[in-house]
């Protein structure tokens, strides 16, 4: 009986379950991260057994949280590669143009299948009438968001010259497969990760070991602990029905959110670039406390920061960015967070999200162009100013956070309803004893996310100082800590499905 339990449950831990799937704060991830960091170790000088092995880890990985896609990953790396190789041997005007055309028609195709079939299809549906289109719902590979936007940067830097084509195909599904950044980002640009898969050794000194441990418990902590914990306990219940609740409640939930997503897609982040630094890879940041922000374009340089560079690198500047005039500018501003809140997903709130944002950041541009004397940004801007435009930037990012949030645009009226006519702030006190786990952790994650820089290297430089036996006695706390507020079955990152 033992033995056949125990051959059962090896037999899951290799076999794709759909309600299981692989995360980084599963404790099977752990334990398996474990065993391959372990091993790693051993392959410090073996560069092209390193490679093999860090992509059959990383395949494993992607088929562990979407099945047979990951031979979706395979074909995007080989297509990619392949298309990239023949252009640079392609004289420029002859025929590269069609070459990049056919990468970001490959790319899009399989994004614009397996993400919007569905939502095109329903669009149809309603306008012509039901049973127009048969409806099929399409699986959503995980991740395929994120990989398909990094191999469109890889083709389009060798089309434009800036990046010399590959010319292994390992080296290149390493790059697209690499599992920290896999399903969730950041997406990483080939120019600043392809120098760094061949370092002969890999180096992965004490301040990196140091980084990473502590990337990884922060991570861990708000992700795990904050995110999940008021998702299930309370902004859960806020947005299944917001007519249940006062205004006062449903603005609460709303922060709750804003906080929620922050932690839970920052959190997985700060775990991903933890984890690279262990394996010796460095990912750029992704998050810079964006609820700092004063205004609506210096939120976009801090949240996000892999995709909203890639949207204006790879999009806003190939539509001409502001080179064509300032009305042009604000249309290109306006389509590139359209285009940008699709990416995100395939409903019309999102579309919605992605307008709001458009239209906040080209009147932003207006106002710095018609007062160009007025300094919105950094230090130079005076503190009781910009304080007012930290809770003014705030509560615009909010604002969009509840079409990110609620299921239907019903939903949405109905939050924004309960906040305008039925406010009872007077229930302020009951609310707060009755959710006091929930509103301790909003507090305690919004204090720290304001704490200022210095307040994040003082933090960072301890963590690096530590000795081993601190770092393992932190994680058994963190770990002991996710137990205790943990809910039955584990959360998935918001981001995982994208």
């Amino acid at each position: 009986m033992e033995i056949g339990l125990s051959l059962e449950n090896l037999g899951s831990m290799f076999a794709y379950d759909a309600s299981q799937p692989l995360i980084f704060n599963s404790g099977l991830f752990l334990f398996l991260f474990a065993a391959f960091l372990f091993f790693y170790g051993f392959l410090r000088r073996a560069t092209m057994a390193r490679i093999v092995y860090v992509i059959l880890f990383s395949l494993y990985f992607y088929y562990k949280s979407s099945g047979l896609y990951f031979l979706l990953l395979i074909f995007a790396a080989t297509s990619d590669f392949c298309i990239a190789r023949v252009m640079s041997r392609t004289p420029k005007g002859c025929g590269r143009g069609w070459l990049m055309f056919l990468s970001v028609a490959v790319n899009l195709g399989m994004l614009g299948y397996f993400k919007y079939t569905n939502f095109f299809v329903g669009i149809a549906n309603d306008l012509v009438g039901d049973g127009f289109l048969e409806f099929k719902n399409i699986f959503l590979p995980v991740g395929i968001s994120f990989f398909v936007f990094q191999s469109m940067s890889y083709t389009i830097d060798v089309y434009r010259g800036t990046l010399k084509p590959l010319t292994n195909w390992l080296d290149y599904l390493f790059y697209l497969s690499f599992f920290p950044q896999l399903v969730a980002g950041p997406i990483v640009r080939a120019r600043d990760f392809i120098p760094q898969i061949r370092q002969n050794p890999i180096r992965v000194t004490r301040t990196m070991f140091g980084m990473g441990v502590f990337l990884i418990l922060c991570g861990l902590f708000k992700k795990a602990v904050i995110s999940d914990y008021i998702s299930a306990n309370f902004v859960d219940r806020i947005f299944d029905d917001p007519t249940l609740y006062s205004g006062f409640e449903c603005l609460m939930g709303v922060y709750g959110y804003a906080l929620q997503i922050y932690c839970d897609f920052s959190g997985y982040s700060d775990m991903a670039i933890g984890i690279a630094l262990l394996l010796g890879f460095r990912f750029p940041r992704n998050f810079d406390a964006p609820y700092k922000s004063a205004t609506i374009t210096e939120f976009w340089r801090r949240w996000h920061i892999s995709l909203s560079s890639w949207l204006r690198d790879y999009l806003y500047i190939s539509l001409g960015g502001n080179r064509k005039g300032k009305i042009r500018t604000y249309v290109n501003l306006l389509l590139t967070m359209l285009l940008g809140g699709l990416w995100h997903g395939a409903a019309l709130r999102f579309v919605l999200w992605g307008g709001l944002h458009g239209v906040a950041l080209a009147l932003h541009k207006m106002w710095m162009s018609a007062f160009p004397k007025a300094k919105m940004l950094g230090s130079e801007m005076k503190w009781g100013w910009r304080i007012v435009g930290v809770v003014f930037t705030f509560h615009v990012v909010c604002f969009g956070w509840l079409f990110f949030r609620a299921d239907t645009m019903q939903k949405v009226g109905d939050v924004l309803r309960q906040i305008a006519t039925n406010f009872n702030p007077q229930i302020a006190p009951q609310l707060v004893s009755g959710y006091a786990g929930v509103f301790l952790l909003m507090g305690i994650g919004y204090l720290l996310h304001l704490v200022p820089r210095r307040g994040d290297r003082f933090a960072e430089r301890t963590a690096v100082a530590m000795p081993l036996a601190a770092h393992v006695l932190l994680a058994a706390a963190m770990v002991w800590l996710v137990m205790q507020v943990k809910s039955a079955d584990i959360q998935p990152f918001i981001y995982f499905q994208f």
